[in-house]
């Protein structure tokens, strides 16, 4: 079983020029557990991801992994203990699908060690539980959205570190793939027990399929808890600017949250803000 690793941020502030995205924001990732950031379009939630990697360094604060800042361990060594799917990343052109989910085992080849059959065995693991093993000699950009989305997935898979954070991983996949991408991200968290950060749009899903929900709102912490402490009719007005009912969802027993549209609330008598 993996280890549980401690991955926190610490008094976390964010930016891109003059522009500051997230601020002040302290928040832990309970180890072992899938936590789901969540929130309005352009309130931090990638861009706590991609700190979170080290791929974007912080203004001010740090991100912690094991008591170390992330942005001074080796690069290698952090790869095989956190791995990141971003929102949007780019496959070398022609590169086959084998090939590119192939890489996700790049941290673990040291000076003296080679390919093996433990890699073999990590690589056939990833594109059997996401379903592209009939694409293996594809090249990547020749696949569709869906297809190149379950791919990128298998890499990240393929990897097998102790934390995977995936910024929209349901990105591009119809209702049923989303379905089956995350049953397969909670397969890996009760097998393997492999701690999960994921960014995700949807709130209902977000809701069902994590144990911690994380609520930004312009790039501060609005909440952070468990999906019913934390998916609540005044957090979905605060953070998304949106009138709600949260209803327990009959096949879950997760938070459901039920927009109410401008006409229905009118219809009804409610006052929108």
């Amino acid at each position: 079983m993996p280890a549980a690793h401690a991955l926190a941020a610490e008094h976390l502030t964010l930016g891109y020029g003059d522009r500051v995205v997230v601020s002040a924001l302290d928040l832990t990732v309970p180890p072992g557990e899938i936590t789901a950031i969540v929130g309005a379009n352009a309130c931090g939630k990638s861009t706590l991801l991609r700190s979170m990697s080290r791929l974007l360094t912080p203004r001010a604060g740090r991100v912690v992994l094991d008591g170390k800042a992330v942005h001074r361990l080796p690069a290698k060594e952090l790869a095989r203990t956190l791995g990141l799917l971003p929102q949007s990343p780019v496959a070398p052109e022609g590169i086959t699908v084998l090939d590119l989910v192939g890489r996700g085992r790049h941290p673990h080849q040291g000076v003296f060690s080679r390919w093996n059959e433990r890699d073999d065995a990590a690589v056939a693991a990833a594109l059997e539980a996401t379903g592209t093993a009939d694409l293996a000699d594809r090249a990547v950009d020749e696949l569709s959205g869906g297809q190149r989305q379950r791919v990128w997935i298998a890499m990240a898979l393929a990897q097998q570190t102790d934390l995977l954070l995936l910024d929209e991983p349901t990105t591009f996949l119809d209702v049923s793939h989303q379905v089956e991408v995350l049953d397969l991200l909670t397969d890996l968290n009760r097998t393997r027990g492999t701690t999960i950060v994921m960014v995700l749009h949807d709130l209902n899903l977000a809701a069902r399929y994590a144990h911690h929900l994380v609520a930004l709102a312009a790039g501060r912490l609005h909440a952070a808890g468990a999906p019913a402490e934390v998916l609540t009719e005044e957090t979905v007005r605060v953070v998304f600017g949106l009138e709600s009912r949260v209803i327990e969802d009959p096949v879950s027993g997760s938070p459901l949250m039920l927009p109410i549209g401008r006409h229905h609330a009118e219809h009804h008598g409610a006052t929108l803000q």
